[in-house]
C-alpha cells in the first residue's frame, strides 16, 4: 500500500451504489472491502474485481458484524475509511397499515446495522485518523409520505452522524452523512413500482413527479456519490464533518401529491 492508499470498508458494497464506491476507491489505489447480504452478489464481485476483498454476511445481526471485523482486520490491520452504505425500501404504506415487523426489520437493517458497524469500527478509525461517510437519504431532510420507517432511520442517521463528529472528532476523526436524491438503477425503480402501486397510478406518473421534485430534473448517478466520498475522505476535505451532505439537485420536499 502507498503512503497515499487507504484501507476501506464499505457495507452492501458488493453491487448497486455500494459497488460503484468500492470500484471507485480502488481506481484511487485504496485497499478495499466489501461486505454483503448476497453471496450471488459477492460471487460476481469476486470474478470482476479479484483486488477487492469481500465478506458475506447480514450487518444487522451483531455476531456476523463481529466475524466481519475479524476477517478485516485479519486482512488490512487498520481501518482508514468506513462507508455504512447498507439500506433497505422499507414499507410503502400508510400509518396504521405497517406491518409492525416491517418496521422492525428496515430499523434493523437501516439504523440498528449503522451502530453494530461504527461501534467496532471506531477504535480502529481514532488509530488512523480516519472517516466515517453513512448513507442516509434527502428522505432525512423533510417529511416523506408512506415511508415512516425509512424516514425514522434516515433522521436517526444524521443525529448519529452529528453525535458521532462530535465524539470522535477530537481523535481527529471525520465523520459525514450523504443524503442522495432518488438515484438512477434497480433500486429506485422497486421503490417507484412500490409506490404506483400503492397510489394507483402509473409507474410513469411516479418516476415524472420523482424527476420534477429536482430542480435539475434528473436522478442522481452512483458515480457522483463515490467521487464526493472520495474528496470528503481526502486531504480537501479535512474540515468538513458533522454534516449531512445533500447530492439531490437541490430536491424539493415530498407531499401527498396528486390530490
Amino acid at each position: 500500500m502507498t503512503d497515499t492508499a487507504k484501507s476501506v470498508l464499505i457495507t452492501a458494497g458488493a453491487s448497486g451504489i455500494g459497488r460503484v464506491i468500492a470500484e471507485a476507491c480502488l481506481a484511487q489505489g485504496h485497499q478495499v472491502h466489501v461486505c454483503d447480504i448476497s453471496a450471488e452478489a459477492i460471487s460476481t464481485l469476486k470474478a470482476e474485481q479479484p483486488l477487492i476483498t469481500s465478506t458475506l454476511g447480514d450487518v444487522s445481526l451483531r455476531d456476523q458484524v463481529d466475524q466481519l471485523f475479524v476477517e478485516f482486520k485479519g486482512l488490512y490491520g487498520q481501518l482508514d475509511i468506513l462507508v455504512n452504505n447498507v439500506g433497505i425500501a422499507g414499507p410503502t404504506a400508510a400509518l396504521e397499515d405497517i406491518d409492525p415487523d416491517d418496521w422492525d426489520r428496515t430499523i434493523d437493517v437501516d439504523l440498528n446495522s449503522l451502530f453494530y458497524v461504527s461501534r467496532r469500527a471506531a477504535p480502529l478509525l481514532k488509530a488512523s485518523k480516519g472517516c466515517m461517510i453513512n448513507m442516509a437519504s434527502n428522505a432525512a431532510l423533510f417529511g416523506f409520505p408512506l415511508r415512516s420507517a425509512y424516514a425514522a432511520a434516515k433522521w436517526a442517521t444524521i443525529g448519529l452522524t452529528k453525535t458521532w463528529a462530535m465524539e470522535l472528532g477530537p481523535f481527529g476523526v471525520r465523520v459525514n452523512a450523504l443524503c442522495p436524491g432518488s438515484v438512477s438503477g434497480p433500486r429506485i425503480e422497486h421503490v417507484i413500482a412500490k409506490d404506483a402501486e400503492q397510489r394507483g397510478v402509473s409507474e410513469e406518473a411516479i418516476r415524472d413527479v420523482y424527476q420534477r421534485q429536482n430542480s435539475l430534473r434528473v436522478f442522481v448517478e452512483a458515480e457522483e456519490i463515490a467521487q464526493t466520498i472520495l474528496f470528503l475522505c481526502s486531504p480537501a476535505g479535512r474540515n468538513i464533518s458533522g454534516q449531512a451532505i445533500p447530492i439531490d439537485g437541490h430536491t424539493e420536499g415530498l407531499s401527498n401529491w396528486l390530490e
